[in-house]
């Protein structure tokens, strides 16, 4: 048992000795020794290389968007699994597409080792299951049908690993997100995403650039996909789910700004529209009631400005 032991022990610090991220960074050797607002600036440098390196895996992440859009198009449902940090940063942003953009609970989903005492606290051992990460996917009836986007900093986590084997398996498309090129999750995926952060301010802690880099990259899939479904008209949240008071005041402010319409206009309309802005932004364009506006909504698969340009578009022929 010890024997086992110390060679699993030996093959993870081969594995750390190897990961980008793992490294010792150079800039932050003194790191201890400085004033607060050295130290700030010192992991406020560092953070500066996040967005860069972000931008070096565009066209992976568009190809990932490409993927992804016409599955949920069609039925099909994003899930994002990770552990630790990575699984937490999965579910914010499933959980918040859903009063931003008004989709189901179930269309953008985040799994993480441990389950939901996970989100909260240190799970032990969860990010080395592999049969739990195959178990949870199969819990969520993951299909072909579906995407599963592996969250994970150091590309080498068994739990999504294992994850996304068995979505390869029934034939789901995979995609890695990770911040460390030579991993395992990059060679099983479909698609890799991987921005390269370099060391941390404060060894291994992944949280800090890493995690920053996944953020960006999760915001970037998630809203790209949403545009492309039609949830935004110019560039604003046409779709937001007003429900609270700070929405229901943005859902006012939207219609006034994509019609240039008093508040008052953009009361009633909203009203009539059953609070729906995209709607309602519709009627005030179009100068329609309700019922015309949502089939010209429901012919264009819900995309505003279409539909307003076939209204438009009808006028004119009309005249």
């Amino acid at each position: 048992m010890t024997t086992d032991r110390s060679n699993t022990t030996d093959d993870l610090l081969a594995q750390l000795n190897a990961i980008v991220s793992e490294g010792r960074n150079p800039n932050t050797m003194d790191i201890d020794l400085l004033p607060t607002e050295a130290i700030l600036r010192r992991i406020n440098r560092e953070d500066a290389q996040v967005a860069p390196a972000v931008a070096t895996q565009v066209p992976m992440i568009a190809k990932a968007v490409d993927c992804i859009v016409p599955r949920l198009a069609a039925g099909g449902r994003l899930f994002y699994i990770g552990a630790g940090t990575s699984g937490r940063l999965g579910i914010l942003d499933a959980v918040e597409c859903r009063p931003t953009f008004s989709v189901p609970d179930e269309l953008v989903q985040g799994i993480i080792a441990g389950g939901e005492p996970a989100i909260q606290f240190a799970v032990e051992g969860a990010e080395d299951d592999r049969e739990a990460g195959i178990a949870d996917v199969k819990a969520k009836q993951l299909s072909a049908q579906d995407v599963l986007v592996g969250l994970s900093a150091s590309g080498r986590t068994p739990y999504v690993v294992a994850a996304l084997e068995y979505a390869n398996s029934i034939g789901c498309p995979t995609v890695a997100v990770t911040c460390n090129p030579d991993s395992a999750m990059m060679q099983v995926a479909n698609m890799g995403i991987c921005p390269v952060v370099g060391p941390e301010a404060l060894t291994g802690s992944t949280r800090l650039k890493s995690g920053t880099a996944q953020k960006l990259v999760l915001n970037m899939l998630s809203t790209a996909s949403m545009i492309r479904l039609g949830k935004t008209y110019e560039n604003l949240m046409v779709d937001v789910n007003a429900s609270n008071e700070k929405l229901r005041a943005r859902a006012i402010r939207i219609v006034m700004q994509a019609t240039d319409c008093s508040r008052e206009q953009a009361e009633q309309a909203l009203k009539a529209a059953d609070n729906s802005a995209k709607l309602a932004i519709l009627m005030i364009l179009t100068a329609t009631d309700a019922a015309t506006a949502r089939g010209l909504l429901e012919s264009n698969a819900g995309f505003l400005r279409q539909a307003a340009e076939q209204a438009s578009g009808k006028e004119s022929t009309d005249a």
